[in-house]
């Protein structure tokens, strides 16, 4: 181990005798000051990424008037993104180790521009839905180089603290941000916007990631793991696609088992290859530890719970309230201030006096504990004294459990493995949402189907149907909430988060 470290860390340096000793990167530079504005131009990046899961959301239905393509096609322009992006995160977050970070953040950042303005040119539904693979896969280079740089940017303790705490703000409130935005956009602009807002985000960002993002060197040896990336990008596409289905053709459908049993077998067979290749895609000892572990298991348990939040709360204060998309958008601000509150709360204080261990299970309960308000609503129920309190409560618990999960993930890793310990996080965030999307769709159509069994079916007995469905939907999140909170308490180390292996000791007290 080198003796660069104020303490034993238990992540693996590469195979090999390490020279001795390497230069401090230049990014740990404590007195640089443009480090601050560093964690600004990525949390602007990592918003664009976020937000675009969210913010067409609102558009699809006036985008689909002004294109003509049916329901199916819907669900493609959504599917899109989310397939191009899952499958291709591990590759981008390796290409950012070995050919630099800093370089990939800014090819993902035009790239993604340039992604966002065909799809807001677009004519016609495949050139929309290509338009959104791009942005996927320029995203899947995008958000693991922005973390890792986060990571090697603020080595020292306190301050990487609260710049996670600032990011993991940033990525939970990411959705309801598109939420909003994409409601002022399709009312007072047109749905093209939600695309072309990308360009104006990502032309700062570039310009300030010029100025103020710095980097190590890349260091040279590292080989692209081609049956590793291969074996990854078809496994998640296969099983991001069978989940996709099953929203729409049922659990029992061949186009959703056949994906599904095809996506997991080709994963393992990603493991096999991954404990042998001398360069892999992404090396075990990165996962095997209990902190980064334990931080991909929470995010992905969460994201699925997150699902029913964003997705059905949507449905119900359009349905049921008869909201517009802009007061839709407009209502989930309230839970942005307290995800922003116990984010850099639980990051700047918390989190480098206790680790994430205590943290992340009572924020995943606190979130377990608004959803179970949730289940309160029903049709007379009004935003202030229904949808409101829920909304808090969950956001004070989302925002304890993004900020040490995102820190964990990125801390006593090697720099050679930052960029795809950074990805992987987005990986599982990714995989959990899409699993919560199946089955909380599932559920919420079971219910629905069982209320109406045997009745004869009325505009009040379809609503209350609805209502029911909501239930099971918020039900199911409460639970997903609580799995987070048990395993977090068992994969979570006690204490703090280890320092950055590759930092010079003054940096690693």
């Amino acid at each position: 181990m080198s003796t660069t470290t104020a303490r034993p860390v238990p992540a693996a340096r590469r195979a090999g005798p390490a020279p001795a000793p390497l230069p401090p990167p230049t990014p740990v530079q404590d007195a640089r000051p443009g480090r601050w504005w560093a964690l600004v131009v990525l949390a602007m990046a990592q918003l664009m990424v976020v937000l675009d899961a969210t913010i067409v959301n609102i558009a699809l239905p006036t985008a689909q008037r002004d294109l003509g393509f049916s329901d199916g096609g819907r669900q493609w322009v959504v599917t899109g993104y989310a397939l191009a992006f899952g499958s291709l995160l591990l590759l981008g977050g390796r290409l950012s180790d070995l050919f630099g970070r800093k370089r990939m953040f800014l090819v993902g950042l035009a790239g993604f521009a340039l992604a966002s303005a065909l799809g807001g040119a677009a004519q016609g539904l495949t050139m929309l839905i290509v338009a959104r693979a791009l942005q996927g896969a320029f995203g899947a280079a995008l958000a693991p180089a922005a973390l890792s740089l986060l990571s090697i940017t603020f080595p020292d303790p306190k301050e990487r603290g609260k710049a996670f705490g600032i990011y993991g703000a940033i990525s939970g409130a990411g959705g309801a941000v598109g939420l909003l935005l994409g409601g002022v956009l399709t009312e007072y602009a047109s749905w093209r916007w939600c695309l072309y807002v990308n360009l104006v985000i990502a032309a700062v960002a570039v310009v300030g990631g010029l100025l103020k993002l710095r980097d190590e060197p890349a260091r040279p040896g590292g080989r692209i793991d081609v049956p590793g990336a291969v074996t990854a990008v078809v496994g998640l596409v296969a099983l991001v696609y069978g989940l996709g289905n099953a929203e729409s053709d049922g659990w029992s459908d061949p186009m959703t088992l056949a994906p599904i049993a095809v996506g997991v077998l080709v994963l393992l067979a990603f493991v096999a290859i991954e404990r042998r290749v001398a360069h892999p895609l992404l090396p075990m000892r990165v996962v095997l530890d209990r902190n980064r572990g334990g931080s991909y298991a929470a995010v992905g348990i969460a994201g699925a719970g997150m699902f029913g939040i964003f997705l059905f709360l949507t449905y119900y204060m359009t349905g049921v309230l008869g909201f517009t998309p802009i007061q839709t958008g407009c209502a989930f601000p309230p839970m942005l201030a307290a995800i922003m509150l116990s984010a850099t709360t639980a990051g700047s204080v918390l989190t480098p006096r206790v680790g994430p261990r205590p943290l992340v299970p009572l924020g995943a309960l606190i979130a377990a504990g608004g959803m179970v308000l949730m289940t309160r609503l029903d049709l007379d129920s009004t935003y202030a004294t229904g949808v409101l309190p829920g909304l808090l409560v969950i956001g004070l618990g989302m925002g304890l459990i993004f900020a040490p999960t995102q820190n964990a993930a990125a801390s006593g890793v090697a720099h050679t493995d930052a960029g795809v310990a950074s990805a992987m996080i987005n990986t599982t965030q990714q995989i959990g949402g899409s699993i919560g999307t199946a089955l909380l769709s599932s559920f919420a159509a079971s219910s629905a189907t069982g209320f109406l069994a045997g009745r004869t079916s009325t505009a009040q007995l379809a609503a209350q149907a609805a209502i029911e469905s909501y239930h099971t939907v918020f039900w199911w999140s409460a639970g997903f909430f609580l799995l987070c909170a048990t395993v977090s308490a068992i994969l979570f180390r006690t204490g703090p988060l280890d320092v950055d292996p590759d930092a010079p000791k003054a940096m690693a007290h």
